[in-house]
């Protein structure tokens, strides 16, 4: 398909036969006059009464125990940039489809036209009562850092920054089960991490939360190396992973690496760089649409490369929607006021050992050209892994 024909098949889409993806439905009887009068006037006030005498029966009478707000400010959308709050709908619509899709939560998205963190800290403050939990979307660093901190500092619902964590825990999956085809020890190895905004300072996090070593894992963003000796483009966010080192490029410190981790910009890592990497080289480039290396490109030049991508059409996707509608789904049946970092840990080893399961016959089928089975061309789950939620259920719940 073109890129003419994609962009005219994408706006029909959306456009008909009723503009957006998303509604509402009734979940009630409502054919009686009878039932009016519980839904409404005068019983309604039963319910209400109950959860004034107690909060938690709201998560009883209401649909907040299975109701999620995507929000966003349009500051960072995909890899368009600030496009507004209002362009950034047709996406927060689309997180909300597939919340609904994967783990049947029901979802409203919500925009927020304003640039001021704490504006939008007050703002979803006060939606509390409304949802069990909150879904950041599409903020951009480093003001994504301090409102999801603040959030998850004064709300008794989970808060979670997808473009964060979700990459951050699927990376994590995907390097667990890289590492065991490398034969490489995760405390071992030397980390490369080209992107330092939202979703590259996460993965650098995560990675040291299952087991990596920090002073193993170099940051680097478009002027080069994060160094403890930089003084511009810099916060305290950077500075986190900031090393002791007179590399400052990527060139520079990407010899000798065993892994490198791309959420930044297409073709930034060259054939050369690939070919200064350590032996069976993991490469998880993640920019989309159009990756850090080309996959084929990398695969000519690295045989030995172990590769994954944001793209459906190639093998290996690391795609958030492998977790963000699975761990909300056990937020809410838990009812858990924080999504800690023990949550996402175990996200990232069960969805690892989902892979190196047998994969059944249904799910080849809807991959006739892929050989799923564990190994350099199979170590993420498919997106439509149908065992997604009953294995994660299983050994999480």
């Amino acid at each position: 398909m073109s890129k003419e024909e994609l962009i005219k098949k994408a706006l029909e889409y959306h456009e008909k036969p009723k503009p957006g993806k998303l509604g509402t439905k009734i979940t009630k009887e409502v054919s009686r006059k009878e039932d009016l009068a519980l839904a409404y006037s005068p019983g309604v006030a039963y319910p209400v009464l109950e959860i004034a005498k107690d909060n938690e029966n709201a998560y009883r009478y209401t649909n907040k125990g299975n109701l999620i707000a995507v929000i966003s400010n349009g500051t960072a959308i995909l890899g368009l940039g600030d496009l507004g709050a209002q362009a950034s709908k047709p996406v927060m619509e689309g997180k909300a489809m597939l919340f609904k899709l994967f783990a049947d939560i029901d979802v409203y998205d919500i925009e927020i036209n304003t640039k001021d963190p704490d504006e939008i800290i007050r703002t979803v403050k006060l939606l509390e009562p409304t949802f069990g939990g909150i879904n950041l979307e599409d903020i951009k660093a480093p003001e994504c850092f301090y409102i999801e901190e603040k959030l998850n500092e004064i709300m008794n619902i989970p808060v979670f920054h997808d473009d964060q964590h979700g990459t951050a825990i699927v990376a994590g999956a995907g390097l667990l089960n890289a590492l065991i085809i490398a034969n490489k020890k995760i405390e071992e190895v030397k980390i490369v991490i080209n992107g330092a905004g939202a979703a590259g300072i996460a993965c650098a996090r995560h990675f040291v939360d299952i087991g990596a070593k920090k002073e193993n894992i170099f940051l680097c963003d478009s002027q080069g190396v994060v160094t403890t000796n930089r003084t511009d483009n810099i916060n305290k966010y950077k500075l986190e992973f900031a090393q002791d080192t007179s590399k400052t490029t990527l060139e520079e410190i990407i010899v000798d690496a065993d892994v490198f981790v791309g959420v930044s910009v297409k073709d930034v890592l060259t054939p050369e760089m690939l070919r200064s990497m350590a032996s069976n080289p993991i490469v998880f480039a993640l920019a989309n649409p159009d990756p850090e290396i080309n996959y084929e490109l990398a695969k000519s030049t690295r045989p030995d490369v172990i590769i994954a991508t944001g793209r459906s059409d190639y093998p290996n996707q690391i795609n958030n929607v492998l977790a963000f509608p699975y761990i909300f789904r056990i937020a809410l049946d838990r009812r858990l006021k924080k999504i800690t970092k023990e949550l996402k840990i175990k996200m990232s080893h069960v969805l690892a050992e989902l892979a190196r399961e047998e994969v059944p016959d249904e799910l080849k089928k809807l991959y006739p050209n892929e050989n799923l089975v564990f190994g350099r061309d199979y170590f993420v789950p498919k997106v439509m892994d149908k065992r997604i939620m009953s294995f994660i259920r299983g050994k999480l719940n």
